[in-house]
């Protein structure tokens, strides 16, 4: 058995059909790594609490502050609670991280529940002076 691809088999059967696959690749690829990238888990525990705070902030969040013990969830759900985006498409991703965001938390939880119990909840509104 030869795993080799030929040219044949490498080659698209038309133009349009090959646009239409790498047209769905790229969103695919862009959908997760953007799920990815705004992981709340990662935007929590890896990132600085200002840089948090500020982009729950910048999406005009109504939420006050998120306890840091399951703060990806709590930071999807703060970016669920705010004004509806003119797109419509952040909800989407952020519907999507709210599952990984769960599991990494979890495995989180001993370092979050340490920082919880020495800091106290993360504050997005309540800090604006210090910058």
């Amino acid at each position: 058995m030869n795993c080799a691809l030929t040219s044949h088999d490498a080659s698209l059967p038309d133009v349009h059909g090959g646009q239409i696959l790498s047209l769905k690749t790229a969103i695919a690829i862009s959908a997760i790594s953007l799920a990815l990238a705004g992981c709340g888990t990662a935007a929590t525990v890896l990132q600085s609490d200002e840089d948090a705070a500020r982009r729950l902030r910048k999406q005009k969040t109504y939420c006050q502050s998120i306890p840091r013990i399951y703060s990806g969830l709590a930071y999807d759900f703060c970016y669920l609670n705010a004004p509806p985006d003119p797109g419509g498409y952040l909800a989407s991703f952020v519907l999507m991280d709210l599952a990984l965001s769960g599991a990494l938390d979890t495995v989180c939880l001993p370092y979050t529940l340490y920082r919880q119990t020495t800091e106290g909840n993360l504050s997005i509104y309540g800090q604006l002076g210090r910058r």
